[in-house]
């Protein structure tokens, strides 16, 4: 696997612990903790997704596993935003996980914008190759 793989598989699985280490913190009342559940869900799917995106075994299978990396992520930072704007933590709190959510759906997304222009170069590649048929 590429280093730059391995340092991202690093970086959501960080992502993925700082969630953690965050919500045990977070006060204990029952909307709180539904979200927080919903939150924690959310980053380890960024996680587990990503790592699944690695092993992907062809450009759509890649394609398919990063865009869902990437809804991962966003929805961790849907979850954050609403533990913010419901007043159950600070903005200042939240702001390095929101920030991270933020970068790793940006870096996914980009990410499944390459991989599919990538894939239409090559069949568009592949098509001009192609010997054409005689009529």
């Amino acid at each position: 696997m590429n280093p730059k793989a391995l340092e991202l598989q690093a970086r959501t699985q960080r992502f993925a612990v700082s969630v953690i280490e965050f919500c045990e913190r977070l006060p204990k009342d029952t909307a709180t903790q539904k979200i927080v559940g919903q939150l924690l869900d959310s980053a380890g799917s960024t996680d587990s997704n990503y790592r699944a995106t690695c092993r992907a075994r062809s450009t759509d299978e890649f394609i398919a596993k990063i865009g869902v990396a990437a809804e991962e992520a966003d929805e961790s930072k849907g979850w954050l935003e609403l533990l913010v704007r419901s007043g159950k933590v600070s903005q200042d709190a939240a702001a390095a996980l929101l920030k991270e959510a933020d970068e790793l759906t940006a870096i996914f997304v980009a990410s499944r914008i390459t991989a599919r222009h990538n894939q239409e170069e090559r069949k568009c590649i592949e098509r001009q190759q192609r010997p054409k048929r005689r009529r």
